[in-house]
């Protein structure tokens, strides 16, 4: 009885043990990741207080890649946004396709 009791507990422990490998190795870690350098990237754009910087979207990719979104009144506030988020730590590279649009 202890025998087999024993048996089947070490045979569900060890189908167990793939799941838990599975989950150290899963993708919520990377969007953690991702989220809090969008998240810096942004706080820092905010930081900055300039009117065109607010209209700029900022999206993390899963290797650290920031693509740059949105529209300007001036490239060089499209450069500052990019040396911006150059400067945030976790950053890999950045996409620059903001937009320059200006004013009518």
């Amino acid at each position: 009885m202890n025998t087999k009791l024993a048996a089947t507990c070490l045979i569900a422990g060890l189908m167990l043990v793939p799941v838990a490998g599975y989950t150290a190795e899963s993708a919520p870690t990377t969007y953690v990741k991702d989220s809090v350098i969008t998240t810096k990237v942004k706080a820092e754009l905010a930081a900055e207080k300039m009117d065109s910087l607010v209209h700029i979207g900022v999206d993390t990719t899963q290797k650290g890649e920031v693509v740059l979104t949105g529209t300007v009144k001036t490239k060089a506030a499209s450069d500052k946004a990019v040396s911006i988020t150059r400067a945030v730590k976790g950053v890999a590279s950045v996409d620059n396709q903001i937009k320059v649009v200006a004013e009518k």
